[in-house]
């Protein structure tokens, strides 16, 4: 029994050195951690109170874009809103996806330069490889229509699934632009297959496989 009074009577003095040369930066990491917790918890409702704004903004562009004629003010609103959410929340998914809406804009407006500048913006800081693929295709549509059609094969070398069938139309029509008609014609039909395979209706492929047949036979 001595020996065990003894031997906590030694712990409880080893816990006081121990205190003693510790607990002061004990106190420290425990205040340090909570004020690390306060902190975190004020970054989430920040970051949620951005989120919520830049969704809020990007609603409202979309409320504007949506509407049947687009006049000069609402154009104007338009890219107030984008050139907003680019410098508040450069970052978000919501700028992204708005130039997106911006491309769409600048390609109603017939403005391809302006447009292919809005989808290479997502190409070149887009986490999310749908959103990526997704301007991808749109610009090479774009250079299709421009005549860069060896800048719009480029784009189209690894499409999101769920965009193969739209990429191999448009190559299609890049490689038919080339006067390849063998290689447009497969092209095209891949897009058929694919389209069928994933329930994605690709338009038009009839027609421009009929007509790479009707010039192929001529």
């Amino acid at each position: 029994m001595a020996e065990e009074l003894r031997s906590e009577e030694e712990q409880l003095e080893a816990i006081k050195r121990w205190w003693s040369e510790n607990g002061k930066s004990l106190i420290a990491g425990v205040v340090l951690a909570g004020a690390g917790v306060f902190a975190f918890k004020a970054w989430q409702n920040y970051e949620a109170s951005q989120s919520e704004a830049a969704s809020v903004r990007y609603q409202q562009l979309i409320s504007l874009v949506s509407q049947p004629k687009l006049e000069d003010a609402g154009v104007k609103q338009a890219r107030t809103l984008i050139g907003e959410l680019e410098s508040e929340h450069g970052d978000s998914l919501y700028t992204q996806m708005a130039h997106l809406l911006d491309a769409s804009m600048s390609v109603k407006a017939n403005d391809l330069d302006a447009a292919a500048t809005a989808l290479q913006s997502v190409i070149d800081n887009s986490d999310d490889s749908y959103l990526q693929g997704l301007a991808s295709l749109r610009l090479a549509r774009i250079n299709v229509e421009r005549g860069d059609n060896d800048a719009a094969l480029a784009l189209l070398k690894s499409p999101p699934a769920p965009l193969a069938a739209q990429a191999a139309a448009v190559r299609g029509d890049a490689l038919a632009a080339q006067d390849k008609r063998d290689e447009a014609i497969a092209a095209y039909q891949q897009a058929s297959t694919l389209s069928q395979e994933s329930g994605q209706p690709v338009y038009g492929l009839d027609l421009k496989l009929a007509d790479l047949a009707a010039e192929s036979s001529s």
